[in-house]
């Protein structure tokens, strides 16, 4: 029988504020964190920041625009326009789906948190955390140093998946009244060497595009794995496309097990879409390499926090405005494989151009934790609305607003007691669009 060995577990103290989680609200929330004077971390998972936009391959963004005016200020349009400036190949005026280069956002991202003060920890998994009375005081980070306990003033929980208020007494949420089955996932991947002039001339492969080749490729069913037309290719370089394309069910983002199955699955879906666009259009694809699947799997939703406000999808309808809002959203209700829009029926329809959605500090507060604030996916709302607010540029924004408030409550004794309008003063020195 083996022995444990004893392990004294270290302690850091040395930070105010302490982000976990490095996708978009995550370096946002880091970087404004430590902007307003806080000594910040950022704990990442993996090896680079951004999520979903450089890990995962995601090879667009969202629209930043209500389609008159960029809704997603700050800290969102400076990551954006800097990502743009280094993709020549771009409308540099172009503000709604635009392409994302994973490796140039990567370092948009390094440099967003470094430049503004914050450190970062890569590598390094949140695993458990000590809370008392309301409070996390530190929470156990596991890397090649072993377990180390890291102390802060404030947490924030940019996970996406509510990691920190999972482990704590604060609840959380998954799916919803009606259906506990999750979004599907999508494991995007890049082809390179792809005619790119012919596959413009023959339009969106998506199956909106009645004369997309899809059609015939579902109709005729040669390639099993291949089961519905969600089949969004992107330019992200010369004669290389990104694929945001099929879905994979029945995947738990925060079950390692499920997620292990998922990314297996995906990456031989990625294989099987290389051949049948070869087979089905081989003077677009007919030389393409599968060049690189995502090193993270897409997770479109998992827990939602219960906070002190739930957005709702009758604020979405409403275009609702809030007087803690710390940003806007103009992003439609996007919810994959699920039958619950039809509950709802009358109040879903894409906004209008000029029009938006405040999302307000309280869905970032979970109810019953003092020093935590979350911004990202996870927020709190109801299960269409995440299908709204889950993505990109909504999450950069939501990061910078919570980052700045963990900041100012780093002098507090609970998260609640901050000055709203001195927040949202500072929001709109620093550019946020909030009405």
């Amino acid at each position: 029988m083996y022995k444990l060995k004893e392990r004294k577990i270290k302690c850091n103290s040395d930070y105010e504020v302490i982000v976990v989680g490095g996708g978009p609200a995550g370096c946002t929330a880091a970087a404004s964190a430590a902007r307003e004077g806080s000594k910040t971390l950022l704990i990442e998972a993996t090896s680079s920041l951004g999520g979903m936009g450089t890990n995962a391959l995601v090879p667009a963004w969202t629209p930043f625009s209500d389609r008159e005016k960029i809704v997603y200020k700050g800290m969102a349009e400076f990551v954006f326009n800097e990502t743009k400036a280094g993709m020549p190949y771009l409308k540099q005026n172009a503000i709604d789906w635009v392409a994302i280069d994973s490796e140039r956002l990567k370092r948009v991202y390094d440099d967003l948190v470094l430049n503004h003060g914050a450190d970062l920890l890569f590598n390094s998994f949140v695993c458990d955390i000590e809370e008392n009375d309301g409070k996390i005081e530190s929470i156990i980070v596991a890397n090649k140093l072993g377990l180390t306990a890291f102390k802060a003033k404030i947490f924030v929980d940019c996970t996406g998946d509510a990691d920190l208020v999972s482990m704590s007494y604060s609840p959380v949420v998954k799916g919803d009244d009606f259906n506990s089955t999750l979004q599907p996932a999508t494991h995007c991947f890049i082809l390179s060497n792809v005619n790119t002039q012919k596959l413009k001339e023959h339009g969106r492969l998506h199956a909106d595009n009645p004369k997309s080749f899809i059609h015939k490729l579902l109709e005729e069913k040669k390639y099993p794995m291949l089961r519905d037309g969600h089949v969004i290719g992107t330019k992200v370089g010369p004669t290389t496309v990104g694929f945001n394309a099929g879905h994979i069910f029945n995947v738990d983002g925060t079950d390692p097990f499920s997620v292990s199955k998922g990314l297996v699955t995906g990456r031989k879906m990625a294989e099987e879409f290389r051949v049948a666009f070869k087979d089905y259009a081989p003077s677009i694809f007919g030389n393409a390499h599968l060049a690189a699947t995502g090193s993270l799997l897409g997770i479109r939703e998992t827990r939602r926090i219960v906070g002190e406000y739930i957005l709702t999808v009758d604020d979405y309808f409403e275009r609702k405005t809030f007087s803690d809002e710390v940003c806007r959203n103009s992003y439609f209700i996007d919810v994959h494989g699920s039958k619950l829009a039809a509950e709802a029926k009358g109040k879903l329809e894409k906004y209008k151009k000029g029009e938006s959605h405040g999302i307000p500090y309280r869905c970032m507060i979970p109810i019953s934790l003092k020093n935590v604030l979350v911004a990202g996916r996870s927020i709190s709302c109801e299960r269409l609305v995440q299908g709204s607010v889950r993505v990109m540029p909504s999450c950069l924004a939501m990061g910078e607003g919570a980052g700045l408030a963990a900041s100012l409550a780093t002098k507090q004794d609970d998260v609640r007691n901050i000055d709203i309008n001195y927040l949202r003063k500072r929001l709109l020195e620093e550019g946020a669009y909030i009405l």
